[in-house]
């Protein structure tokens, strides 16, 4: 159920970008335990200065192929999957050739009335979709 934006550089070629959004996915199907056909990515890539990513003072540089990640999901999950979630990525993306600090990751929650999968319904809010960490 979560969508994930991912925000790339141009440089990759088509296997490259499939392996950095099949690398977030698997890790997001891992660590927040949705099924694999829940599947929802938007890969952009943008030409080289127009994806700015400075280190917030943490003393370190990003290269050009920094990764920038938006996960819109559903509120409910604890700190610690989250940050769980955060280093299952970085380590996923690491396996296919993006250093770890040039991955940058933000976390959005909502909630079961904030998502419509088709036909201008709320499938989550009109009970059609189980809510993910809802008690059964």
């Amino acid at each position: 159920m979560p969508l994930v934006r991912i925000d790339l550089v141009k440089g990759r070629d088509d296997d490259q970008v499939r392996a950095v959004a099949d690398a977030v996915h698997a890790a997001v199907v891992d660590v927040l335990g949705i099924p694999a056909r829940d599947r929802f990515q938007i890969v952009t890539e943008h030409e080289a200065g127009r994806v700015v990513a400075l280190d917030a003072g943490l003393g370190f540089e990003r290269g050009a192929g920094v990764v920038m990640i938006q996960i819109f999901t559903q509120a409910g999950r604890s700190t610690e999957v989250k940050q769980q979630l955060y280093a299952a990525i970085a380590a996923a993306l690491a396996e296919v050739g993006v250093a770890k600090e040039d991955v940058f990751i933000g976390y959005v929650e909502n909630t079961a009335a904030d998502w419509s999968f088709g036909f201008g319904r709320a499938q989550y809010v009109e009970g059609e979709l189980d809510v993910p960490g809802a008690a059964a």
